[in-house]
């Protein structure tokens, strides 16, 4: 009964983790903790100026990074300016992401009159197309960028609807989003539904001066097609409809960038974000159970699982790096069905989650443990090999999520009484 009572005792740890894994990272700020604060000063800004198409002089501020690396441009809200996003530009310089923040026509520094917003095609949609093209032209243009790996960030309706136009201008080198309190029409809305690989990160919060944006903004975060999508939502209280954003409403710390100031730790996050989508895994970002949340349903559905394992490979046929769930909620998962004694199931479950996750120690000790559960000894013998060998490769992390010792010695410990149960002699 040995192997029964560690599958309950997993059972039991992993449904700890689960529910950090799918609570919204606004209600669990220690346990989506910014990435470690950075020691190194951020470089000063270089102010420029840059010539749109008709002559308009642009103002723009470029934070370069200490090395080669991939750019960012970041574009403002209605009622904000570039200097909105002085912090967050130093801590991408400073994790190695060359940045660019812009003044819109008529805003800031920036020459030229401000247009009214338009929601269909029209001139001043051109306009600024224009602009933001000769701020691209330029971030791209720097010795120390490298111009197919590029984000964008937008705040508020003028640079979220102007960051996706951006992107679907710019398609194959801009490689990850993160938009902040805004909205994007209709154009802009069929190009998230047909870019698949482009993970975005999607920042909202209930109390928005401006409503309804957190609503707008749940409706693209569902609109957007990547599996490698990022909710942030900060609950609270809804606030009354005063104005639109380019209006004298009143700033209470709830819109955009001014959301920094109420909540600190979201330019850790957004920097966290850019430097896996950019640096460590260009165009990728982890499958998030709310993103996954169709595919997790279906996995659970009689057929499932031969289902989604067959919408795998054909998304790793288009992207060898493509990923439609997050590997421990799976894993879970599989866990449940062995607990009650489905272990033909459970053996399906795992199964699916070394096809998405091969590199994965974590992955091959569970199914090592379905194998056992299932009577099926000799292939449980060799997935537990399998995983013992991986963590002594040192070749890839424990788990897509976590590479911490104490989860790596949890591993071990679970394969090596494997073997022992199955006679098999354990080096220690």
């Amino acid at each position: 009964m040995e192997d029964i009572q560690m599958a309950q005792l997993r059972v039991f740890w992993l449904s700890a983790v689960l529910i950090l894994a799918v609570t919204p990272l606004a209600q669990t700020a220690a346990a989506n903790s910014p990435p470690e604060q950075l020691s190194r000063v951020p470089p000063p800004a270089r102010v420029v100026d840059l010539k749109a198409s008709d002559g308009t002089i642009l103002r723009a501020s470029y934070f370069a990074a200490a090395k080669p690396g991939p750019g960012v441009l970041l574009l403002h809200q209605g009622n904000r300016t570039r200097q909105s996003w002085d912090d967050l530009a130093g801590q991408l310089a400073s994790a190695g992401i060359n940045t660019l923040t812009l003044d819109m026509r008529g805003f800031g520094e920036s020459g030229g009159k401000h247009q009214n917003w338009p929601r269909e095609d029209k001139p001043v949609k051109k306009i600024w197309a224009d602009d933001i093209d000769a701020a691209w032209k330029y971030l791209t243009s720097q010795p120390r960028v490298n111009a197919d790996v590029i984000g964008l960030g937008g705040a508020g309706l003028l640079g979220v609807d102007n960051a996706v136009l951006a992107a679907s201008r710019h398609s194959s080198e801009v490689k990850s989003l993160a938009l902040l309190s805004g909205e994007t029409f209709l154009r802009g809305q069929q190009f998230l539904r047909q870019a698949s690989q482009l993970p975005g990160l999607f920042v909202v919060a209930d109390e928005d001066e401006d409503p309804p944006t957190e609503e707008v903004m749940e409706w693209l975060y569902g609109v957007s097609s990547c599996p490698g999508k990022r909710f942030v939502h900060y609950v609270g209280a809804k606030a009354p409809w005063k104005g639109f954003e380019d209006t004298e409403v009143p700033a209470v710390g709830t819109h955009g960038t001014d959301l920094f100031k109420t909540h600190p730790e979201l330019p850790g996050i957004i920097t966290d974000w850019f430097v896996t989508t950019l640096i460590k895994t260009p165009s990728h970002a982890p499958a998030e159970p709310l993103a996954s949340a169709s595919i997790l349903n279906q996995i659970e559905l009689h057929g499932g699982v031969a289902q989604v394992t067959e919408q795998l490979a054909d998304a790793r046929r288009r992207d060898p790096k493509a990923q439609l769930f997050p590997e421990v909620v799976v894993t879970l998962m599989g866990y449940n069905h062995m607990a009650v004694g489905e272990t033909k199931l459970g053996v399906e479950i795992m199964k699916l989650v070394v096809t998405a996750y091969p590199d994965s120690a974590d992955a091959y000790d569970s199914l090592s443990d379905a194998y056992l559960a299932n009577g099926e000894k000799d292939l449980a013998r060799q997935t537990a090999e399998k995983a013992l060998a991986l963590l002594d490769s040192h070749a890839a992390p424990a788990s897509s999520w976590s590479d911490t010792e104490e989860r790596r010695k949890l591993i071990r410990d679970g394969a090596q009484d494997n073997l022992k149960q199955l006679g098999v002699p354990v080096d220690h």
